[in-house]
């Protein structure tokens, strides 16, 4: 599933092609919004928060007549990529990278073309609502306003329960937005203990400030590094590491379940540079 770098950059890539631009042509391929137009509207930005997309639009018209003061309504186009979803943007006319029955909705607007491939969750809402689809996350960690009440607010919600495992509690969106399962690896990794050690052992406002380091420097790139090096093979200390071995010590690298159900996750740790418990198998 992307992490919240990877979507904080499509927002921006999406935001820099349409922004302040007038959609001249909606396509929504969804039986749920299928009647939708948002032609003559204006794009007004991107907002992400975690792993959500808002797309923003100022303008609409209230059915199929705009208003005689030009006055429209606020709505947001909600989007989430999951495991295989992307938004990609191309010069009008060009001939689209991907299988046209794999693209969920077209945003045009001149000489842009910006489609949703294979993206998730989509719906159309009132701006002034987007809290209701995100108010049960945790802070954000790319969110630019992020203060030392951020900070405050994961803490507390990781440590809730001592007894979790801090990669568990590292995913738990509703605790901190943004992290998903290469980051829970390499964090883990990078405070020395293994993914099943109990939150009550961790220093858990380390893991907070640095997953917000790392998601902060990869969020303008498509690749992402914890090493530092950018070099395809040197991007991590253990994740998917298992036939190279660790980054740091060369030692073999373990790979394990972690979470149940959906939940599961394969999780990678070195049993060399870090400590705690570990599964049986």
């Amino acid at each position: 599933m992307p992490e919240g770098d990877t979507v904080f950059l499509t927002g921006a890539l999406v935001g820099r092609a349409l922004t302040g631009r007038t959609l001249t042509r909606t396509d929504f391929r969804v039986p749920s919004l299928a009647t939708a137009d948002l032609a003559g509207s204006e794009f007004a930005g991107v907002r992400t928060v975690g792993k959500h997309l808002f797309f923003r639009f100022r303008g609409v018209p209230h059915g199929s007549r705009r208003r005689a003061d030009g006055a429209g309504r606020e709505l947001s186009l909600h989007s989430h990529l999951r495991m295989d979803g992307a938004w990609r943007t191309y010069p009008s006319g060009r001939r689209w990278g991907v299988p046209a029955h794999q693209v969920r909705v077209v945003l045009a607007a001149g000489d842009v073309e910006t489609v949703g491939v294979r993206v998730h969750d989509l719906a159309l809402l009132s701006t002034s609502d987007e809290h209701r689809w995100v108010g049960r996350l945790g802070p954000d960690l790319l969110d630019p306003e992020w203060t030392d009440d951020h900070t405050a607010r994961a803490v507390a919600a990781l440590t809730a329960d001592p007894g979790r495992e801090i990669g568990s509690a590292l995913l738990d969106q509703t605790a901190v937005a943004g992290i998903g399962n290469l980051y829970k690896v390499e964090i883990c990794f990078r405070l020395g203990v293994t993914p099943w050690t109990p939150v009550s052992d961790v220093d858990v406002a380390a893991a907070v400030a640095l997953a917000r380091r790392l998601l902060r420097a990869n969020a303008t790139r498509w690749e992402q590094s914890t090493t530092g090096d950018l070099a395809r093979g040197r991007r991590t200390w253990v994740y998917e590491r298992t036939r190279q071995g660790c980054f740091r010590c060369g030692g073999p690298v373990r790979v394990a379940d972690q979470g149940a159900g959906i939940e599961r996750r394969p999780t990678w740790f070195c049993p060399r540079c870090q400590h705690g418990p570990v599964p049986h198998r």
